[in-house]
């Protein structure tokens, strides 16, 4: 073969970047961008740094003991920022979560007691209430087009409303009535408000439910074709609609786990303190909604997780408790709680940015 017709060829065949040179479409991504990348990592920095930080300035903090409240607290609360959370990243609120952790205590408790039956019915009965106001919510969402905001607005008003209502004309005050003496009152609590001992701490059971709905809900949400439609439609509904999503089916069922995680709380306060006051949970949907944001879940939807969440309720847990071991004025905890909200949304949006830059 001649030199020319070697030339030619040479320079018709496809041009072969330098060795170690790559395509910045191709390329691979860090490590530690692929972890900035993670809408928990923010989360995670901060929750670090607020641990550190009550270790060192509260003794008390340091106690095994002091550990097991934490957890408690961040337990009930994390509970519930898990649903709040696959609800915010599927692209919606619900402002009345926090009552409606009240309503099916209160459903259940009068129940069972105005009628003298065994408070299993009651536990049963507060469930198909609690799933019916969530399935309410997400079905009149669909209806109307109003904003989530504005609709569970409404609903918080309503329970709030009933909570107390209700329960004066049963009652006569504005708590139920005592069930610690009914029939099935020791087994529902040892299901919904036990305890177990490691060495000599005690730990509310509610720990372990909140670590294993963590795990089912992170399953839910990066392994199942649901979890692919709570992005889609947190996303866009529109393209999510135009590619085969059930946007109305995805909806109505996030806003029913709410329902049923507020149930489940619902049930350990009462079975937890015999009896229920019906102005309590007033405010609490704001601290799951902290939780969550705190956890990395954006309030413009389609980003999040449910690990984040987690890591939010363990904040909160310890930023409830630290103020106390460090024998702060808690007067001060609703205003350390929205400084490391701002805080936590500021990392989020410097760790995002780091993620994404090239």
């Amino acid at each position: 073969m001649s030199s020319q017709s070697t030339a030619s060829a040479a320079s018709s065949s496809p041009s072969v970047p330098p060795a170690g040179r790559q395509d910045g479409r191709t390329s691979r991504r860090s490590l530690g961008r692929r972890l900035l990348a993670r809408p928990e990592v923010g989360a995670l920095i901060a929750a670090i740094g607020v641990y550190l930080f009550f270790f060192a300035v509260a003794p008390s903090f340091r106690e095994p003991s002091a550990l097991a409240t934490v957890l408690y607290q961040a337990s009930v609360m994390g509970i519930m920022a898990l649903p709040v959370a696959l609800l915010m990243i599927g692209g919606e609120f619900d402002l009345s979560a926090g009552v409606a952790v009240t309503s099916s205590a209160l459903t259940a408790a009068i129940l069972s007691f105005q009628l003298s039956v065994n408070v299993w019915t009651g536990v049963f009965v507060a469930l198909i209430v609690s799933l019916a106001v969530g399935a309410f919510n997400g079905w009149l969402l669909i209806r109307t087009g109003l904003p989530s905001f504005l609709v569970t607005l409404g609903s918080f008003l309503i329970l709030q409303g009933a909570n107390l209502a209700v329960t004066k004309i049963f009652t006569g005050n504005v708590a139920s009535d005592s069930i610690a003496d009914m029939d099935g009152f020791d087994q529902a609590k040892k299901v919904f408000a036990s305890e177990f001992t490691i060495g000599d701490v005690s730990f509310k059971i509610t720990i372990v439910y909140w670590l294993v709905f963590a795990l089912v809900a992170t399953w839910l949400l990066l392994r199942t074709k649901f979890g692919n439609w709570i992005f889609a439609v947190g996303g866009s509904k529109e393209s999510a609609r135009a590619v085969g999503v059930p946007v109305s089916f995805t909806k109505i069922a996030l806003f029913m786990g709410v329902g049923a995680c507020a149930w489940f709380v619902g049930m350990h306060l009462l079975f937890s303190f015999n009896t229920v006051q019906s102005g309590e949970g007033v405010g609490n949907e704001f601290l799951y909604i902290i939780a969550a944001v705190i956890g990395g879940c954006l309030l413009t939807g389609g980003y999040g997780s449910a690990i984040g969440s987690v890591i939010g309720a363990f904040i909160f847990g310890m930023v409830s408790q630290g103020i106390v071991y460090a024998n702060w004025n808690p007067d001060w905890f609703k205003a350390f709680l929205g400084v490391m909200l701002l805080v936590a949304a500021l990392v989020n949006l410097w760790v995002r940015r780091q993620a994404t830059r090239r």
